[in-house]
């Protein structure tokens, strides 16, 4: 009975339709069951077309309806396949599906941040950038809630990271990213180096006081 109900929901609907149907709704099964019908059957090439290039009348790709969602078994599924598109714009904003994910934290509860964050950070390491911006010229990491650290840290670590592995970018496109973390250990590097310069000294009389204070600023330039 459950399986003449299901050939009745899906009856008369188009491929492209199913999909953003599972995608919106979270369905591993029915992607799963689309994905192994022929001719998609072992053809990694024309899996990763069909789900690169389908789009709802609004201009989202697959991976935008279930971000928008925050659908993360649907998600996990999509990144898995060969050649699957992890960064595509959306007509509307011009937001990837990063932005897309981003947004959709924002507008729940807080106690869902934590599943959020998990969320944004498999799309960092599958592939997904924090570098690009949107029509209104914001990157994601521009668009997280204020209140949110957790999420902003998620987004700064994966950008510190890639600067590290050689993948510079402008300091501009990433507010709190390698500027910020520069400064940040700047300003510990210096605050360590004043918390040793302080320890060595420890005499009362003026003369050695005056010889610190001579090194002190000799250090500094």
């Amino acid at each position: 009975m459950a399986n003449r109900a299901k050939e009745e929901e899906h009856e008369g609907a188009s491929t492209r339709e199913l999909l953003i149907e599972a995608c919106r709704r979270n369905n591993t099964d029915l992607l799963t069951e689309i994905l192994s019908t022929p001719p998609l059957h072992n053809n990694d090439d024309a899996i990763a077309t069909l789900l690169n290039r389908t789009t709802t009348v609004l201009g989202n790709h697959l991976y935008h309806e279930a971000a928008a969602q925050g659908n993360y078994e649907i998600i996990d599924l999509l990144l898995d396949q060969p050649g699957f598109e992890c960064d595509p714009i959306n007509r509307s904003d011009g937001d990837t599906p990063l932005h897309t994910a981003v947004r959709w934290i924002n507008g729940e509860p807080a106690g869902q941040r934590e599943f959020g964050n998990a969320l944004v950070e498999m799309m960092l390491e599958a592939g997904s950038s924090a570098r690009i911006k949107n029509r209104g010229g914001l990157t994601p990491l521009q668009l997280v809630d204020p209140r949110n650290e957790g999420l902003k840290e998620v987004i700064r670590k994966h950008e510190y990271a890639a600067l590290n592995a050689g993948d510079f970018v402008s300091a501009d496109e990433v507010k709190g990213g390698k500027v910020a973390v520069a400064a940040s250990s700047s300003s510990r590097r210096e605050e360590k180096e004043e918390e040793d310069e302080d320890a060595e000294f420890s005499g009362s009389d003026d003369e050695e006081r005056a010889e610190w204070e001579r090194r002190r600023k000799a250090k500094r330039g």
